[in-house]
């Protein structure tokens, strides 16, 4: 519904573009007295520009490949190559969060020159090659864990130069809403990949090359469309980096961390995800109560997904009219949800699909409105940065959780383990809540 709108914002925006920097270098007095930004606004609500709808069918496509590898994952790790809970929360925190610093390098790269595009790409380029590194790895625990943080450096690496790409294409007005169709393109990949692994499996009697093998063709793709379809660089002008290295680095870094507004929302966002677990734990949770066959496994993301898929969008545009700190907690307390649903005595399809359903609206209500929540509060010239920032805390604060659950279940058991990560999440729920500003301030700068 919003391919036919691209090319007719792509023209205007083209049309405006040096205009709107100058207006922008200007100041905010300049901006409330031209009339062309508002009518340029005016004419692009509802719409999303096509440089957003490019990465969006990039983010298919690539999730599509990652998603085929993640539903196998778990059962691969726990049920043939026999790993314990406390192993398997080691690679599912090095899945997650080992790329915490190489985010960090990742934004710098992109602000620097403006080469989001570049530094995307080659990001997206190393997560498909790693799909190789999984067939040369065999069974062993070791290349097992290089190709994992191979694919996790490269979407690391990609994940804040792209979604950088995606504000500075967009309004102000409307971030929640091009993040929620970006997210909704994305997790139809989600909802693809899965089927086509389940598929894969049921026709290969098992065969999990022969999953890697077509992740790698869909993540390789996935690069020579973003080569082909998307712009090179934001609406942003390059900054200008200097060659002190790494001590720059740092002082940049720190700069963002004086930043109030910015540095509240990435300690709220770090706090959640200290409580967040992990989705193959919940998933492998819902096994376990509901004792089906493994190999309806796969499909399990595809509930949450679906839900997702559905609620990207108006999640977005939610936020954009009510602000965004409302729906990205409530997004947490969906979680919290689905916790204690896995703690009660429900069971059968009731269990199957409040949890599925939960961790949907979870994602719906918070990957993409984070994102939309800091933007305003990033400097244009370092938006990357800044949200390789938040990302690396998230990276991190998740880390811990899986690797606190995997140790937890391993000592404790199931129940306990549980609920003390529900405990846990009420906890940071209150601690994000006082945390949060409660206006959404904006420093463009």
């Amino acid at each position: 519904m919003y391919l036919a709108s691209t090319d007719a914002v792509a023209k205007a925006k083209t049309k405006a573009g040096a205009e709107a920097e100058a207006g922008a270098e200007a100041g905010a007095e300049a901006e409330s007295t031209e009339p062309k930004p508002k009518q340029r606004a005016k004419t692009r609500r509802g719409r999303v520009a096509g440089p957003v709808i490019a990465l969006g069918a990039v983010s298919l496509v690539t999730d599509i490949s990652s998603e085929m590898v993640t539903a196998v994952l778990p059962l691969y790790f726990v049920l043939q190559l026999g790993l314990s809970p406390l192993q398997f929360g080691f690679l599912d925190g090095l899945y997650n969060g080992v790329t915490a610093f190489v985010r960090l390098l990742g934004g710098y790269a992109a602000d620097r020159g403006g080469r989001h595009k570049l530094v995307a790409g080659g990001g997206y380029a190393l997560s498909a090659l790693s799909r190789l590194g999984l067939l040369l790895a065999g069974g062993a625990t070791a290349g097992i864990g290089a190709a994992l943080a191979a694919d996790r450096i490269g979407k690391g690496v990609r994940t804040a130069p792209r979604d950088a790409l995606i504000s500075l294409s967009s309004p102000p007005d409307a971030l929640g809403r091009a993040f929620g169709v970006h997210r909704a393109m994305d997790t139809t990949g989600a909802l693809l990949g899965p089927l086509a692994a389940f598929a894969l499996l049921w026709a290969t009697a098992d065969a999990y090359d022969a999953v890697f093998v077509v992740s790698f063709c869909f993540g390789l793709l996935g690069v020579l469309m973003l080569v082909a379809f998307v712009p090179g660089r934001g609406d942003a002008p390059p900054t200008r980096a200097s060659h002190t290295g790494t001590a720059s680095h740092r002082g940049k870094v720190a700069d963002l961390l004086r930043l109030p507004a910015f540095r509240r929302i990435l300690g709220a966002a770090s706090l959640l995800g200290a409580a967040t677990i992990g989705d193959a734990f919940l998933y492998l949770l819902l096994q376990r109560r509901l004792d089906f066959a493994v190999s309806w496994f796969p499909l399990l993301p595809l509930g949450a997904a679906a839900v997702y898929l559905l609620l990207a969008v108006p999640a977005g545009r939610l936020a954009d009219r009510t602000g965004r700190r409302v729906p990205f907690l409530a997004g947490h307390v969906a979680l919290l949800g689905g916790y204690v649903l896995l703690l009660s005595p429900a069971d059968g399809w009731a269990l199957l699909i409040g949890v599925l359903l939960l961790l949907g609206i979870f994602y719906a209500a918070t990957d993409g409105v984070l994102m939309a929540l800091a933007t305003p509060v990033l400097p244009q010239g370092r938006r990357a940065s800044g949200m390789a920032v938040l990302q690396t805390g998230q990276a991190l604060a998740r880390l811990v959780a899986a690797a606190g659950f995997g140790a937890a279940w391993t000592l404790w058991g199931i129940g306990p383990a549980l609920t003390c990560a529900a405990l846990a999440l009420t906890a940071a729920l209150a601690g994000a809540t006082a945390l949060l500003p409660r206006r959404e301030r904006q420093t463009q700068s």
